[in-house]
Protein backbone atom coordinates (compact mmCIF):
# COMPACT_ATOMS: atom_id res chain seq x y z
CA UNK A 1 0.00 0.00 0.00
CA UNK A 2 2.46 2.21 0.78
CA UNK A 3 4.96 1.31 -2.77
CA UNK A 4 1.22 2.61 -4.37
CA UNK A 5 1.15 6.15 -2.57
CA UNK A 6 4.59 6.76 -3.61
CA UNK A 7 3.99 6.19 -7.04
CA UNK A 8 1.14 8.28 -7.01
CA UNK A 9 3.13 10.83 -5.23
CA UNK A 10 5.83 10.65 -8.01
CA UNK A 11 3.65 11.39 -10.61
CA UNK A 12 1.10 14.08 -8.82
CA UNK A 13 4.80 16.23 -8.98
CA UNK A 14 5.80 15.68 -12.60
CA UNK A 15 2.11 16.67 -13.74
CA UNK A 16 2.70 19.19 -11.62
CA UNK A 17 6.55 20.50 -13.44
CA UNK A 18 4.81 20.08 -16.47
CA UNK A 19 2.03 21.98 -16.06
CA UNK A 20 4.25 24.89 -14.44
CA UNK A 21 6.62 24.60 -17.84
CA UNK A 22 3.60 25.02 -20.31
CA UNK A 23 2.96 28.52 -18.46
CA UNK A 24 6.69 29.48 -18.91
CA UNK A 25 6.19 32.97 -20.49
CA UNK A 26 8.99 34.03 -23.48
CA UNK A 27 11.01 36.74 -22.83
CA UNK A 28 9.20 40.13 -23.47
CA UNK A 29 11.46 41.55 -26.17
CA UNK A 30 14.84 40.37 -27.29
CA UNK A 31 16.36 42.16 -30.67
CA UNK A 32 19.22 39.74 -30.36
CA UNK A 33 21.97 41.11 -28.55
CA UNK A 34 21.32 38.44 -25.63
CA UNK A 35 19.12 36.04 -24.54
CA UNK A 36 20.03 36.57 -21.08
CA UNK A 37 17.63 39.38 -19.64
CA UNK A 38 20.34 39.71 -16.85
CA UNK A 39 22.39 41.81 -19.69
CA UNK A 40 20.86 44.10 -21.51
CA UNK A 41 19.09 44.90 -25.02
CA UNK A 42 19.79 47.21 -26.97
CA UNK A 43 16.79 49.00 -29.57
CA UNK A 44 17.97 50.39 -32.30
CA UNK A 45 16.01 52.89 -34.72
CA UNK A 46 15.47 56.15 -35.78
CA UNK A 47 14.45 59.67 -33.69
CA UNK A 48 11.03 60.45 -34.69
CA UNK A 49 9.39 63.97 -34.72
CA UNK A 50 7.30 63.62 -31.68
CA UNK A 51 10.54 63.76 -29.62
CA UNK A 52 10.79 66.30 -27.14
CA UNK A 53 12.82 67.36 -24.42
CA UNK A 54 12.91 64.47 -21.84
CA UNK A 55 10.79 61.84 -24.23
CA UNK A 56 12.36 60.20 -27.10
CA UNK A 57 9.87 58.78 -29.72
CA UNK A 58 12.05 55.89 -31.64
CA UNK A 59 10.63 54.37 -34.40
CA UNK A 60 12.36 50.39 -34.22
CA UNK A 61 14.01 48.49 -36.89
CA UNK A 62 11.28 46.14 -36.52
CA UNK A 63 8.82 48.55 -36.58
CA UNK A 64 7.43 49.45 -33.29
CA UNK A 65 7.18 53.15 -31.95
CA UNK A 66 7.60 53.43 -28.25
CA UNK A 67 7.75 56.76 -26.65
CA UNK A 68 11.02 56.81 -23.92
CA UNK A 69 12.10 58.88 -21.26
CA UNK A 70 15.10 59.86 -21.28
CA UNK A 71 14.94 62.67 -17.79
CA UNK A 72 16.98 59.98 -15.99
CA UNK A 73 19.76 58.97 -19.06
CA UNK A 74 19.72 62.76 -19.09
CA UNK A 75 20.57 63.61 -15.34
CA UNK A 76 23.54 61.00 -15.27
CA UNK A 77 25.01 62.34 -18.53
CA UNK A 78 24.41 58.82 -20.78
CA UNK A 79 22.65 60.62 -23.70
CA UNK A 80 25.53 60.95 -26.22
CA UNK A 81 24.82 62.48 -29.41
CA UNK A 82 22.16 64.79 -28.93
CA UNK A 83 18.27 64.27 -30.57
CA UNK A 84 17.81 64.81 -34.15
CA UNK A 85 14.71 64.05 -35.91
CA UNK A 86 15.54 61.41 -38.36
CA UNK A 87 18.84 60.80 -36.86
CA UNK A 88 19.70 56.83 -36.41
CA UNK A 89 19.93 55.83 -32.33
CA UNK A 90 20.67 52.81 -30.79
CA UNK A 91 19.28 52.75 -26.99
CA UNK A 92 19.35 50.49 -23.98
CA UNK A 93 15.97 50.48 -22.53
CA UNK A 94 14.72 49.60 -19.42
CA UNK A 95 12.81 45.74 -19.21
CA UNK A 96 9.45 47.87 -19.70
CA UNK A 97 10.84 49.57 -22.94
CA UNK A 98 9.70 52.87 -21.58
CA UNK A 99 12.20 54.46 -20.09
CA UNK A 100 15.81 54.83 -21.71
CA UNK A 101 18.90 53.63 -20.08
CA UNK A 102 21.31 55.32 -22.81
CA UNK A 103 20.79 57.01 -25.87
CA UNK A 104 23.57 57.08 -28.60
CA UNK A 105 22.82 59.19 -31.62
CA UNK A 106 24.72 56.77 -34.15
CA UNK A 107 24.37 59.39 -36.87
CA UNK A 108 25.99 62.20 -35.09
CA UNK A 109 29.44 58.63 -34.30
CA UNK A 110 29.79 58.90 -37.71
CA UNK A 111 32.15 61.12 -39.39
CA UNK A 112 36.12 62.04 -39.28
CA UNK A 113 37.95 61.89 -36.13
CA UNK A 114 40.93 63.18 -34.92
CA UNK A 115 43.72 63.84 -32.21
CA UNK A 116 47.67 65.25 -32.95
CA UNK A 117 49.83 62.11 -33.68
CA UNK A 118 50.76 60.94 -30.19
CA UNK A 119 53.92 60.52 -31.18
CA UNK A 120 55.64 63.84 -32.36
CA UNK A 121 52.19 65.79 -33.06
CA UNK A 122 52.92 67.03 -36.34
CA UNK A 123 50.26 65.34 -37.95
CA UNK A 124 46.74 64.24 -37.29
CA UNK A 125 45.84 60.53 -36.65
CA UNK A 126 42.64 59.10 -36.31
CA UNK A 127 39.50 56.93 -37.49
CA UNK A 128 37.20 57.52 -40.13
CA UNK A 129 33.51 55.80 -38.73
CA UNK A 130 31.49 55.42 -41.66
CA UNK A 131 27.99 54.00 -42.67
CA UNK A 132 27.78 50.25 -42.48
CA UNK A 133 29.56 49.53 -39.90
CA UNK A 134 33.05 50.49 -41.75
CA UNK A 135 35.88 52.36 -39.99
CA UNK A 136 38.90 53.08 -41.72
CA UNK A 137 42.08 54.20 -40.35
CA UNK A 138 43.24 58.53 -41.23
CA UNK A 139 47.24 58.88 -41.40
CA UNK A 140 48.10 55.47 -39.69
CA UNK A 141 50.31 53.17 -41.23
CA UNK A 142 50.58 50.41 -38.38
CA UNK A 143 46.73 50.53 -37.72
CA UNK A 144 44.43 49.97 -39.71
CA UNK A 145 40.89 50.12 -38.81
CA UNK A 146 38.10 47.59 -40.48
CA UNK A 147 35.08 47.54 -38.76
CA UNK A 148 32.31 49.18 -35.57
CA UNK A 149 29.25 48.46 -34.09
CA UNK A 150 27.50 49.32 -30.71
CA UNK A 151 26.52 46.63 -28.78
CA UNK A 152 25.14 46.59 -25.40
CA UNK A 153 25.96 50.60 -25.16
CA UNK A 154 29.21 50.07 -26.03
CA UNK A 155 31.79 51.00 -28.95
CA UNK A 156 33.34 47.96 -31.04
CA UNK A 157 36.26 48.28 -32.95
CA UNK A 158 38.05 45.59 -35.24
CA UNK A 159 41.69 46.32 -36.37
CA UNK A 160 44.50 45.39 -38.09
CA UNK A 161 48.03 45.98 -36.39
CA UNK A 162 51.09 46.44 -38.69
CA UNK A 163 52.94 42.53 -38.99
CA UNK A 164 50.71 40.83 -37.36
CA UNK A 165 49.97 38.99 -40.42
CA UNK A 166 46.27 39.99 -41.10
CA UNK A 167 45.18 38.70 -37.49
CA UNK A 168 41.90 41.20 -36.27
CA UNK A 169 42.14 42.35 -32.82
CA UNK A 170 38.59 43.61 -31.35
CA UNK A 171 38.79 46.77 -29.08
CA UNK A 172 35.30 47.54 -27.18
CA UNK A 173 35.30 51.09 -25.27
CA UNK A 174 32.94 52.89 -23.66
CA UNK A 175 32.00 56.22 -24.55
CA UNK A 176 32.10 59.25 -22.36
CA UNK A 177 31.22 62.11 -25.11
CA UNK A 178 29.52 62.44 -27.97
CA UNK A 179 28.97 65.95 -29.43
CA UNK A 180 28.87 67.59 -32.87
CA UNK A 181 32.89 68.20 -32.51
CA UNK A 182 34.24 65.61 -29.94
CA UNK A 183 34.46 61.90 -29.30
CA UNK A 184 35.82 60.73 -26.14
CA UNK A 185 36.18 56.53 -25.49
CA UNK A 186 38.00 54.97 -23.21
CA UNK A 187 38.43 51.14 -22.22
CA UNK A 188 40.46 50.31 -18.97
CA UNK A 189 43.88 51.51 -20.01
CA UNK A 190 43.46 54.32 -22.98
CA UNK A 191 41.34 56.91 -23.31
CA UNK A 192 41.16 58.35 -27.06
CA UNK A 193 40.10 62.03 -27.28
CA UNK A 194 39.52 63.37 -30.86
CA UNK A 195 37.78 66.30 -32.60
CA UNK A 196 36.28 66.43 -35.39
CA UNK A 197 38.17 66.84 -39.13
CA UNK A 198 37.57 70.29 -40.26
CA UNK A 199 37.99 70.46 -44.28
CA UNK A 200 40.56 71.38 -45.88
CA UNK A 201 40.28 75.07 -47.24
CA UNK A 202 40.43 75.60 -50.64
CA UNK A 203 40.96 78.28 -52.60
CA UNK A 204 38.28 79.46 -55.52
CA UNK A 205 38.51 81.05 -58.16
CA UNK A 206 37.74 84.44 -56.59
CA UNK A 207 41.13 84.65 -55.29
CA UNK A 208 43.24 87.58 -56.81
CA UNK A 209 47.10 87.64 -57.03
CA UNK A 210 48.63 90.62 -56.31
CA UNK A 211 49.95 92.44 -59.17
CA UNK A 212 53.80 92.16 -59.76
CA UNK A 213 55.67 95.22 -58.83
CA UNK A 214 58.86 95.09 -61.22
CA UNK A 215 60.03 97.21 -58.84
CA UNK A 216 60.49 94.86 -56.11
CA UNK A 217 63.23 93.28 -58.23
CA UNK A 218 66.09 95.95 -58.64
CA UNK A 219 68.94 95.43 -57.26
Amino acid sequence: MKKFGIILLVAAVVLSMGSCGNNTKPVPFDNGDSLDQSIDSTLYGICGEATSMNVLQLITDTGDTLMLDISDAKDRDMVFGGLQAGDRMAIIPSYTRDIAKMVINQTALLGNWVMPNPIDGSDEVGISIKEGGVAESIEQGSIIYRTWRLVKGHLEITLVRDGANDVEELNIYDITKLTADSLVYRDAEEVFEYSRQKPKETYGDDVKLEDVDYDDFKM
